[in-house]
């Protein structure tokens, strides 16, 4: 098993492909409806058959432009049962001394939601993160459903495009991102010293990577 990461960057390269790729799933199902959270029941509608159960992180205020954990004691009219994962990712800061996890609130930027989505979402093994904008801020919560889960993909197509759309957003390492990201999704991976290789749907994707371990090229063969 791989050593926990124990840095807001190594977070992000162990989880942001896998949450961006639930992303889509979650996409797809909710499109862009409207939404709307039960704080005492604990779940998010997006309309008639389309209601998950949520987990809050924290909230951005747009008008200080800052971010603060549903932890915060200012925070504490919301459900305990709501803020487990923030509690945890709260924990796993004060273990490994990562910052973004454990300073109560913050300046912060769209980014920094998305990075906080990203990782919760992939250490909890959530369905998506969702920015749930309410006017004056930024809910971000989790959501885990059955429905989102089971969404059918063709990953020969999605990878590809998800990771360019993650090193895009963040500064990862690519190598070390592109492998979590295969092997969190079950694919079997072949490595050499400047390329990372695997079986997937079809056909064989292939990166390559240059001596800083930054993505070169990412192709497809499908064999066909």
């Amino acid at each position: 098993m791989p050593p926990q990461p124990r840095t807001e960057q190594k977070l992000l390269e162990r989880y942001a492909a896998l949450a961006y790729d639930r992303q889509t799933n979650l996409y797809e199902v909710i499109g862009d409806k409207d939404w709307n959270a039960d704080m005492d029941a604990g779940t998010i509608s997006f309309g008639p058959g389309l209601v998950f159960p949520l987990q809050a992180l924290g909230t951005f205020s747009h008008v200080s432009e800052t971010w603060r954990w549903a932890w915060v004691k200012a925070e504490s009219d919301w459900p305990v049962q709501l803020l487990s994962q923030a509690e945890q990712l709260r924990a796993y800061g004060e273990q490994h001394g990562i910052e973004l996890l454990t300073t109560d609130e913050f300046d912060a930027t769209t980014q920094d939601l998305h990075a906080i989505g990203a990782i919760a979402s992939g250490m909890f093994g959530a369905s998506g993160y969702y920015l749930a904008d309410y006017g004056q801020g930024t809910l971000v919560l989790t959501i885990k459903s059955e429905q989102v889960d089971q969404v059918p993909k063709n990953d020969f197509a999605r990878i590809p495009s998800t990771f360019s759309q993650v090193i895009s957003v963040f500064e990862l390492r690519h190598r070390p991102a592109f492998i979590h990201y295969l092997t969190q999704k079950g694919y079997a991976v072949t490595k050499t010293s400047d390329s990372v290789s695997a079986a997937v749907d079809s056909g064989i994707l292939t990166a390559t990577f240059d001596h800083l371990d930054r993505l070169a090229s990412l192709k497809g063969n499908s064999g066909s």
